[in-house]
């Protein structure tokens, strides 16, 4: 007789024996009213078209100070450059690139930041809005379970 693991296997399968449906058939849940979660579902839709109506407005908010941000940056390189260009000898422009450079370091980091600041600000009131709809609908079904 061949070694057979499929049989081995089989013969040591602790689940052969279990009948899920009538472990199901003998598991009692709530019936809960048609009206009842058509109502859930309707503030469920809300409450998610407010959230994403936030992250919507969190980023057209992000964008548009990034166009902001991206205006004024053209506007110091223009004043920069004509700066630059007025420096008499090259030391006085390497001290005036130096200066260039660290103020467009600085400006990018801090820009960065509000960024990042910005669309936390933003997801964090969108997952607010989720994680309070969340908590009302759990609510709504101890209700309606207790109702039944």
């Amino acid at each position: 007789m061949a070694y057979s693991a499929q049989d081995t296997f089989a013969a040591f399968n602790p689940f052969k024996d279990l009948d899920v449906t009538k472990i199901m058939s003998d598991m009692k849940f709530p019936v809960v009213g048609f009206e009842t979660v058509v109502e859930t579902q309707r503030k469920n839709i809300e409450a998610f078209t407010a959230a994403n109506q936030t992250a919507f407005e969190g980023m057209q908010a992000l964008f548009q100070r990034q166009a902001e941000v991206v205006r004024n940056s053209v506007e110091e390189m223009t004043k920069a450059t004509t700066d630059l260009w007025s420096a008499a000898s090259p030391e006085e422009k390497a001290a005036k690139q130096a200066d260039l450079v660290k103020k467009s370091y600085e400006g990018a980091i801090a820009n960065l930041r509000e960024a990042i600041d910005m669309l936390a600000k933003s997801n964090g009131q969108a997952a607010d809005l989720i994680n309070k709809r969340v908590g009302e609908s759990i609510d709504e079904l101890k209700i309606a379970v207790a109702k039944k």
